[in-house]
């Protein structure tokens, strides 16, 4: 693998251990940082010596604590339309729509597109520490990397409502219960936990596991629902209340919404 900016990247045993290193910023995930994401995962899928993918966050407090707002504080509704389906189609999906099986490894605040970078995988392992969170609608916006989707597939259609209409965090503990993580762990036990489930995973026929990908996916799996999310996650980017709560957060405030 070659060397990237913002991601750390050490094959073991014929699994690639992927760090999103932007530790000083929460491992927020800015265009770059998205850019190299995709570039990484096409070269991990074409590496024939790469079975499995790790990905976690560097440091201790954060796996990914949302996007870099400042990047897109001005944009209009078309250009939020674009960064919705541009960051779906090359990063969320792809990694989805892998045919070798992704674990994230969450060390900590999983937020925004954190939490959707989480869901994207197939398989979700979190510290105690960890919390998740979907809290766009708190910036006038709503999730737009696949998260209005993934969301109500993983926790039920009552409970995604109310994380994202709340835009409240949960912890690691209850979002094992809803089944939004598969194990809650001791922050030392996240990699060893996360690797020997992936070790179990690749002693299994290749084949069979791109094929079991493929069809789970399939299921009650609506493309026209994406594409929903985009067109309105990019309405939001036209609404006065959308300046308000990006501006409120970059000035350290509380929204005032109208």
């Amino acid at each position: 693998m070659k060397n990237y900016l913002n991601l750390l990247t050490d094959l073991q045993n014929n699994i690639l251990y992927l760090t999103i290193n932007r530790e000083e910023k929460l491992n927020a995930l800015n265009k770059d940082t998205l850019a190299e994401l995709h570039d990484c995962f096409i070269a991990a899928l074409n590496d024939e010596l790469i079975k499995g993918i790790i990905i976690t966050g560097k440091g201790e407090k954060a796996f990914v604590a949302g996007a870099d707002i400042k990047e897109f504080s001005d944009f209009n509704a078309e250009e939020g339309k674009n960064l919705a389906k541009e960051g779906q189609t090359k990063v969320f999906d792809l990694i989805a729509n892998s045919k070798k099986p992704v674990i994230a490894a969450i060390n900590g605040f999983a937020l925004g597109g954190g939490l959707e970078l989480a869901m994207a995988c197939h398989i979700r392992i979190a510290s105690q520490n960890a919390k998740l969170g979907l809290p766009e609608v708190s910036l006038g916006l709503i999730p737009g990397y696949g998260g209005t989707q993934r969301l109500t597939e993983l926790v039920g259609k009552g409970k995604a409502l109310e994380m994202i209409l709340t835009a409240d965090m949960i912890s690691a503990e209850e979002a094992e219960k809803l089944g939004l993580i598969n194990y809650a762990v001791s922050a030392a036990d996240l990699l060893p936990k996360s690797t020997a489930l992936m070790q179990k995973i690749l002693s299994r026929s290749p084949e069979a596991i791109a094929a079991a990908i493929q069809a789970i996916n399939a299921f009650n799996h609506s493309q026209s629902g994406y594409q929903a999310e985009i067109d309105a996650f990019g309405s939001c980017f036209s609404t006065s209340n959308f300046k308000e709560g990006v501006s409120a957060f970059l000035e350290k405030r509380k929204p005032n919404f109208r």
